[in-house]
This record gives structure tokens, sequence and C-alpha cells, in this order.
């Protein structure tokens, strides 16, 4: 794939829109076992389907805290007037979040560095992006190299079946969509973090493996 251009425009209405819609996605199936969870507590079980049941909101609400974390992080303001992030702080909600899946593993390797927010969210877009490209479980690498201005990242997805689709490919590489829903707002997104980060994004495919790159 080559350098990443100019990604094609959304207004800022719709980019809000879809982003939102896409961290309610993330969200709703954790929410919704917390709901279940209650549902079946309501119904005063025995002390078995209590613990079992109390195991599912406490599950559920661990997921839906790390998902939303991450999603503070990658898609928000992060909640601090700073222009900069801390990559402890990203590797920590890297960790939470890919920690949601019992079929997935990450792996993060680099120096701890005080970093420009769109780089390191351009870094966890990258994470979620790897994390996508695993639907049957596999292992992320999440590597960090050089330091500012120079700093470079690479995420490494390997498992079985590792693919990205044809879709998400060429919009990480900026290309013109017909239409753009909150399936495909990720790595949309990810080209304008990039583009606004003054960063380039490749990507390179192999048997059972997918690696993401920014430099």
């Amino acid at each position: 794939m080559q350098d990443t251009p100019a990604p094609a425009a959304l207004s800022d209405l719709d980019l809000a829109a879809l982003v939102s819609s896409r961290i309610c996605h993330d969200i709703i199936n954790p929410v919704s076992a917390i709901s279940n969870g209650l549902e079946m507590l309501s119904e005063d079980p025995d002390a078995d389907m209590r613990e079992a049941s109390m195991d599912l909101i406490r599950k559920s609400a661990a997921q839906a805290s790390a998902k939303l974390q991450f999603a503070r992080l990658a898609f928000g303001a992060a909640g601090s007037a700073s222009a900069v992030i801390d990559t402890r702080d990203a590797e920590r909600a890297a960790r939470a979040f890919v920690g949601c899946s019992e079929k997935h593993g990450l792996v993060w390797e680099g120096p701890a560095l005080i970093l420009p927010k769109n780089k390191v969210k351009l870094l966890l877009n990258l994470v979620a992006l790897g994390f996508a490209a695993l639907p049957r479980g596999g292992s992320l690498r999440a590597g960090l190299f050089g330091a500012e201005p120079d700093v470079a990242f690479t995420v490494t997805a390997t498992g079985r079946a590792a693919k990205l689709n044809e879709a998400v490919l060429a919009l990480l590489g900026g290309e013109v969509l017909p239409e753009i829903d909150s399936h495909a707002i990720q790595p949309y997104y990810a080209a304008r973090l990039a583009k606004a980060a003054g960063m380039s994004l490749r990507v390179e495919a192999g048997d059972d493996e997918v690696v993401l790159k920014a430099s």
C-alpha cells in the first residue's frame, strides 16, 4: 500500500455521529449483559444462580469500563486540556481493551513517551484495527520506535485467518468510498489522524498476519 494521501472528507457532524455510533456498538453487548444479570437477580434465584449472575455483572461491567476508557483515549479528548498523552496511559487502556477477549493477547514494546495527542490516538486506533483483523483470535504486538519528532508505530496482528477487508484497506489508504458507515469509521478516522499527525500509513499482509505501520 502506498503512503497515505489525504483521506476522503466527511462533515464534522457526520464524523461525530459515526464515531458515536461506533462507540455505542462496542459497549452495547456488555451493557446488555449487565441488564440481563440484574434481571436474573430480580427473579430471586438460588445461591448458585445469584453467584453466576453477580459474576456476569462484574465481568460485563469491567468490559464496559475498559471499552469506554479505550474510546476516551482513541476517539476523545482524554479529559485533559493538554495536547499530549503519556503512552503508559495508552498501554493500560490497550491492555484492558484487548483483555476483554479471552481469544486475544497483547505485547506492548517500546519506551514510555509523552506524545502529541493525535499520535497516541492513531496508535490506539491501529491496535483496534489489528484486533479487528483477528476474528478467530490471536496475538497483537504494538511497537513504538524512536522519539519525537521521528517516532514510528508498528502493530502486528498474528493469528488464523488474519485479514483486513478491502474496504478497510481502501480507507486506510485515503481512498474515496461511496458510503462510510459506523463499521468503516475506524480506518477512516485512523487515516484522518495520520494526516493530522503528519504521519503516513502502510499495511503489509502475509500468511495469518497483518502489519500496520505509521511513520
